[in-house]
């Protein structure tokens, strides 16, 4: 039996600034039939597209991305925010729907253009995050864009953040939309 998993979504009003509306999946992951079914959900496409790394956008992404990788033991790279990698990263510049941060991965991470990457993360809004993952992925790791593909939980349309992503070269799948809510 398919479960609504969208019903397990809390919107958030005017969180974190006035103006946005927050999907909070905390009660997502407190759900463990809700949870489960969407790491299977998330987990059938990884395998699908034959993924060999698993790579987890702090932090939500790691909620998500660590049990896929468990799962289909392969190994989970952490995408963190600055100055939390004890080793010499490299690092992404990018703009948010309410602000900019950046991405760092360590240079000692083991990725290489033969890899078959998924980044995951709980939610795109503007494409902001997993472009600038992705991006560094690319272009320091030498792993080609069309090996390289973006999961995420949530979808908000209309911020078009998916459309960006595919219109920078990569894939993105998403298993639960919010549009026009």
């Amino acid at each position: 039996m398919k479960i609504d998993l969208k019903k397990y979504i809390r919107t958030v009003p005017n969180f974190p600034i006035q103006g946005i509306q927050f999907r909070d999946i905390t009660s997502l992951i407190e759900t463990p039939k809700a949870f489960n079914e969407s790491l299977n959900l998330l987990q059938d496409t990884a395998i699908g597209f034959n993924c060999t790394k698993i790579v987890g956008i702090e932090s939500r992404g790691f909620v998500f991305g660590a049990p896929i990788a468990r799962e289909l033991n392969i190994p989970f790279v952490l995408a963190r925010k600055p100055g939390k990698l004890p080793n010499e990263s490299y690092k992404r510049d990018f703009d948010l729907e309410y602000g900019s941060t950046s991405l760092e991965i360590q240079k000692v991470t083991d990725l290489t253009s033969n890899d078959r990457v998924v980044i995951v993360d709980d939610l795109i809004a503007t494409g902001g995050t997993a472009i600038a993952c992705a991006n560094l992925i690319n272009e320091e790791f030498n792993v080609p864009k069309e090996n390289i593909i973006i999961l995420a939980v949530i979808d908000l349309p209309d911020l078009k953040g998916s459309k960006l992503i595919n219109e920078n070269g990569y894939q993105v799948h998403t298993i639960i939309k919010f549009e026009g809510d």
